[in-house]
């Protein structure tokens, strides 16, 4: 077995089989740095669908549970290469064809730098448009009845 050597994005490809052995990547490990990428990216509100949203949110009442950082986010995995598929909840006003090919590049980057796979694909799903309320943030009125 020979190490390849051929670049790109400046990550070795093939860097890992080597002569000394082999280095095996867990797609959960994949799914974490995709959904942690695509989060970084502005004009993404949240990843996932409506389901996997509401699931999300009842975790989050629950004391001690963590939100998963894969959530939103399937990949396929093999040797040397990754394909991703993401579930995007955007913000209203961003244009989604800037929002998707800057979320794209992001964690086809972040993919290859951290874990030496070759992103094959990332495909992107919105799936809906956050529109903020002119309430969020304030407090909730008081009851006119009590």
């Amino acid at each position: 077995m020979s190490t390849q050597t051929v670049e790109k994005n400046g990550v070795a490809a093939g860097k890992l089989v080597t002569d000394k052995g082999s280095t095996t990547i867990a797609d959960v490990v994949v799914q974490k740095v995709a959904g942690l990428a695509a989060r970084e990216i502005r004009g993404v509100h949240a990843l996932g669908g409506g389901a996997t949203r509401a699931l999300s949110a009842l975790r989050d009442r629950i004391p001690g549970a963590t939100a998963s950082a894969g959530q939103g986010v399937s990949v396929e995995v093999g040797e040397k290469q990754a394909a991703v598929d993401l579930e995007l909840v955007v913000e209203y006003g961003v244009p989604i064809a800037d929002l998707a090919k800057s979320v794209r590049t992001n964690v086809i980057t972040a993919i290859e730098q951290i874990t030496g796979l070759e992103v094959v694909e990332v495909n992107i799903n919105v799936n809906d448009v956050h529109i903020p309320s002119d309430t969020e943030g304030e407090e909730p009125e008081t009851a006119r009845v009590q």
